[in-house]
């Protein structure tokens, strides 16, 4: 067995100090979003600065175990970790409490405790474990379906506890996957679903639908070899689409159906003149992608209206401008926009943001720990803040590629997205750029669970990477 010496010679501690910092700052916002000058001591554990000092001493102890355990432990029983992971998760759907409409936790005496947020690293062990396994590929159908059915699998079951956004973080895991040879043309896929998604909240269905033939047109047109012929279709049916509009407009007794189902074959028909010059497989690619497209867009409407829960609906709906929520989702992110716009360049001053003080925003120590930053350390605050994530991220990364163990490459890569995704996600829900989902920022936003699962992520990983000379 390797000296403990060696291992913590070893250590990257350029990621160990901006994990530091990261939580020193968190702590310091955390007070500053629920300071009150009655407040006689920062160990007062009944106030939450308190509390998540309790938090980050515990996280302490947690990193020295970590560290202290042999790197292999994790690879060796990462299923195990999976599995007791799955138990729990099932386990809070029977005996969990229910906070906020959703029962994700378990609660014994004072202290609660989220399984969701361990699961997320349990998913990422579990999926470096198998994808690293010889002969296994993402490039092979069987194993890129065992491999999601690892990912579906709890986020499915957060879903059934009612907290979708926990859930969505699952998404993250898709960059593992491209990093492993995951094809390009199944991202750009999942990207058309999602633009298609909100095209059809935004624009009526029928405008969709016509869209998407010529689309699919153009780009056989771009790919193909016989430019002439299509280029030539491509023009018809965009003429015969632009006079059933207008026929549709003038006359409004047309059924729409005709119009979609005549577009659908003509385009079908047009894709079919020049492709003996290609490869049947790629027509019919292109064939499936735009039925398929087409029953995505009709199914749209049902997904909103009776998958989504209604608070789900009204962030969407808030976001795109859709519709207005004075004293719901809206309300937040509109005084969350106006603490970070009221910091300026240099912010108020530490424990002198009057939006943070006088409790304008809600959650602000949590969900919008993010604007406490804003408003009290303006622009340049979070730009501070922001660039020491942007450089955690870019360290984990080079961490990754370093790695001689396919295991500890994809574990590194797992957290890496994980990591990123809760950034982006909840510093954009703050500013009005992405949907309020209820996630936490790494290492600031206040709770004992998310500090904990976001430090047993990160420092299995710079375990892992502190043996990297041992690995093979």
């Amino acid at each position: 067995m390797r000296r403990t010496s060696d291992t913590f010679g070893n250590i990257d501690w350029i990621t160990v100090l901006i994990y530091f910092i990261l939580v020193l700052m968190g702590w310091a916002n955390i007070y500053a979003a629920v300071y009150n000058e009655a407040h006689v001591s920062i160990f007062d554990i009944s106030q939450r600065y308190g509390k998540q000092l309790l938090w980050i001493s515990v996280a302490f102890i947690l990193i020295v175990a970590i560290l202290l355990i042999e790197s292999k432990f994790y690879e060796y029983f990462a299923y195990l970790v999976y599995l007791a992971a799955i138990i729990l998760l099932i386990a809070v759907l029977l005996f969990g409490k229910e906070i906020h409409g959703a029962r994700s936790w378990f609660e014994f005496g004072p202290i609660r405790f989220q399984p969701a947020e361990f699961t997320k690293l349990a998913t990422a062990l579990a999926l470096a474990r198998f994808l690293s396994t010889f002969g296994i590929s993402v490039k092979k159908f069987k194993d890129l379906a065992i491999a999601g059915a690892i990912i579906i699998l709890p986020a499915a079951l957060i879903i059934l506890q009612n907290d979708t956004g926990s859930a969505l973080v699952y998404a993250s895991f898709i960059i593992v996957f491209y990093r492993e040879g995951l094809w390009t043309w199944i991202v750009v896929v999942g990207l058309m679903l999602s633009t298609l998604f909100i095209s059809v909240l935004l624009v009526d269905i029928l405008y969709v639908l016509m869209i998407l033939p010529p689309l699919a047109i153009l780009i056989f047109y771009l790919v193909g070899n016989n430019r002439k012929t299509s280029f030539f279709s491509f023009v018809i049916l965009v003429l015969f689409v632009f006079l059933f509009s207008l026929v549709n407009y003038f006359f409004l007794s047309v059924n729409y159906s005709y119009i979609i189902l005549a577009s659908v074959l003509l385009t079908i028909i047009t894709l079919s003149l020049p492709a003996y010059k290609l490869k049947v497989k790629f027509f019919g690619i292109i064939s499936a992608i735009l039925i398929s497209s087409m029953v995505f867009s009709f199914s749209v409407d049902y997904l909103f209206s009776n998958i989504l829960e209604k608070h789900q609906r009204t962030r969407i709906n808030v976001l795109l401008g859709l519709e207005k929520d004075p004293s719901g989702v809206g309300y937040n992110v509109n005084q969350s926009e106006i603490a970070i716009g009221s910091g300026g360049v240099f912010g108020k001053g530490y424990l002198q943001g009057t939006q943070t003080k006088y409790d304008f925003v809600p959650e602000q120590d949590t969900d919008f720990i993010f604007c406490t930053v804003g408003e009290e350390w303006g622009f340049l605050g979070t730009t501070v803040v922001i660039s020491l994530f942007l450089f955690l991220l870019l360290r984990l990364i080079y961490m990754a590629e370093r790695q001689k163990s396919n295991f500890s490459r994809l574990y590194g890569y797992g957290v890496a997205a994980i990591l990123f995704f809760h950034i982006i996600i909840n510093i954009g829900m703050t500013i009005g750029l992405a949907p309020v989902i209820g996630i936490p920022l790494p290492f600031f936003s206040y709770g004992g669970s998310s500090l904990w699962a976001f430090t047993i992520l990160l420092f299995i990983f710079i375990r892992l990477d502190a043996s990297r000379k041992e690995q093979l």
